[in-house]
């Protein structure tokens, strides 16, 4: 048995209520961060996007050097990796503590041996140094407060522009960088400062909703676009790569385009209404391909030579994914820790997010109805809601559970049954329709047809049969060595998989009642997915410790080790194209989908 990588579904950047996103492009690819991962996204072909995990803390900003080989990514802690992007191994060339605090943003010089970062310091509040050493290269003063901003001039001679809380833009000639002005054009915070790609001009915009256009070599204020202005905060903005053009992000849910020579307006986009479709950044992508992003996460594809509306969204979580089930044999949906749902498609790329109204916490379980396909969620706020059979929209009704739910499972008579704080519960139609309180406090719960199987903090597994009205326990199964964190039936019924908290996973005869092996045991931490092919001869296994093992029950001492398969851990395990085997996915605390090419050797 043998696995290759086959594909990516990355997440989208996260962001936080008033706060600039930084984004930036490269050959065609944007570049952000999610979490601690970093994100290099080709947005017409997601096989080509490739994803850094190489931060402990959560990153912040990302930009590739002009040269294309390197990137320098930065974290909240003030620390900046600079590592290879050519190849799949990412190798680190410098790690380098540059502030004590979070950084906001980097730019590379024009020779891609030069970086400034700026951010919130004690000591200082900008760093300019060189990104194989580590060595200064000059000063970053001026500033009185945090730099929220930093653009550096990629023509000879340097210079570099910082724009901060104080409401200043500082200029600094380089390199060595060094103070040169103070410009003190802004009224309110200064969101974002950026060079045109001929280094004849730099913009500023601001929370005052101003935009400003300066000389690039001298930093002398040229003018004020003044024309159809944006009614709220401008938090980015983005040169064409022609430096005639200039795109700008702001709060008032627009986004526009505008002649950076004559200084008027080209374009205006609305995105939408409310808080969420709040712009918090952009870049531009290409020729043509103008990126903003909301306050939802979703990035907005603008082509100026069409309408007025995106020409694409791309939805993905921006949170940990927490749970996974499937919709069919190329979709599946995942449950994140804010409490939304996304629907996935192999066959399109497509990632989406459920309409309706979806959990106000983590969504911490789904489960799919083997008789009709339709898909429950459990979350954190204490309910079960429904999922229309297709994946597309939450169901308006839901119910609520006794305490908050730990895990989930559908009988063959589409009863859903909840392992709880305390409780299982039973649900069908929204209603309950049973309640069992046992002496042992239940952690998990699997069923197929009329078996249903809860297992508990005591180590042990309780198989119940279910007539529709009440469960009655038949056998206890044992061999677990710690809390038992998750249950799968196979899907012919005659193997029962339980993984624990130790990372034990164990195989029982279902049917006969007894433990078959107890040896698949090279997970070293909780075991929170399990996921079965169709013919019943492979299970895999995902784990906090960050692997996924493909067990074989021909072959007991056989697997496939997929380690590494997700920083932080694995939360979710589930083989598609109908269970046959062959592709496996898997996701995590990273909110990076993988999909796996796994190949059954004879």
């Amino acid at each position: 048995m043998s696995f290759k990588k086959a594909e990516i579904y990355p997440p989208n950047p996260v962001t936080a209520r008033g706060v600039s996103t930084k984004l930036s492009s490269s050959k065609g690819k944007i570049v952000y961060t999610s979490g601690r991962t970093v994100i290099i996204r080709d947005l017409k072909n997601p096989s080509l996007t490739a994803v850094y995990s190489g931060h402990i803390q959560n990153a912040t900003v990302a930009r590739i050097s002009p040269s294309g080989y390197y990137c320098a990514s930065a974290d909240i802690t003030g620390k900046v990796n600079v590592w290879d992007t050519v190849g799949e191994d990412q190798v680190l060339k410098g790690e380098y503590k540059v502030i004590s605090g979070r950084v906001n943003d980097l730019a590379w010089d024009g020779e891609s041996k030069r970086i400034i970062a700026v951010g919130d310091g004690k000591e200082k509040f900008g760093h300019a140094f060189m990104m194989d050493t580590g060595s200064a290269t000059g000063e970053i003063l001026g500033h009185s407060k945090v730099i929220n901003a930093v653009s550096i001039r990629h023509q000879r001679p340097f210079r570099a522009a910082t724009a901060g809380d104080d409401n200043l833009i500082v200029f600094h000639s380089g390199a060595p960088y060094k103070y040169e002005k103070t410009i003190k054009t802004h009224t309110k915070f200064v969101q974002d400062v950026q060079y045109a790609a001929s280094g004849d001009q730099f913009a500023s915009v601001g929370s005052d909703a101003k935009i400003f256009l300066y000389d690039g070599k001298t930093g002398d204020t040229i003018a004020e676009i003044t024309d159809s202005p944006h009614k709220g905060s401008i938090t980015a903005c983005s040169w064409s790569p022609d430096g005639k053009s200039l795109f700008t992000s702001s709060a008032d849910r627009t986004v526009k385009l505008w002649d950076a020579q004559t200084q008027k307006a080209v374009t205006t986009w609305t995105v939408g209404s409310g808080v969420d479709h709040q712009q918090v950044g952009s870049t531009w992508v290409g020729e043509t391909d103008l990126v903003s992003l909301s306050m939802s996460g979703d990035l907005n594809l603008f082509d100026p030579r069409t309408g007025d509306n995106p020409v694409r969204v791309f939805s993905a979580p921006q949170r940990s994914i927490n749970a996974i089930a499937p919709t069919s044999s190329t979709t599946f949906l995942t449950g994140t820790a804010d409490g939304r749902v996304y629907s996935y498609s192999t066959e399109t790329t497509e990632t989406t997010v459920l309409e309706g109204e979806a959990h106000s916490n983590n969504v911490s379980g789904l489960a799919t109805s083997g008789t009709d396909g339709t898909v429950y969620s459990i979350g954190f706020d204490d309910r079960v809601r429904e999922i229309q059979a297709d994946g597309s929209s939450f169901l308006p009704a839901s119910v609520p559970t006794s305490s908050q739910p730990k895990n989930i499972t559908v009988a063959g008579d589409s009863t859903v049954f909840v392992a709880e704080i305390g409780v299982v519960e039973a649900f069908r139609s929204n209603q309950k329709v049973f309640e069992l309180k046992p002496s042992y406090q239940p952690s998990a719960a699997g069923a197929l047809g009329t078996l249903v199987a809860i297992g508990g903090e005591d180590r042990k597994v309780r198989l119940n049969e279910w007539d529709g009205k009440a469960l009655k326990e038949v056998a206890v199964l044992e061999g677990n060595q710690g809390v038992v964190s998750v249950l799968a039936f196979s899907p012919d019924g005659k193997y029962l998989a339980a993984g624990d908290s130790s990372g034990k996973l164990i195989l029982f005869d279902a049917k006969e009642r007894k433990l078959l092996t107890s040896r698949w045991a090279h997970h070293s931490a909780r075991i929170n997915s399990l996921s079965w092919t169709a013919d019943s001869a492979h299970c895999a296994s995902g784990s906090l410790d960050t692997h996924v093992y493909v067990w074989s029950v021909a072959k007991l001492m056989k697997n496939i080790p997929i380690r590494n398969a997700g920083p932080g851990g694995i939360n979710g395990v589930l083989w598609l194209d109908g269970g046959k085997g062959g592709k496996l996915v898997s996701t995590g605390f990273d909110g990076v989908v993988r999909a796996w090419q796994v190949a059954f050797h004879v």
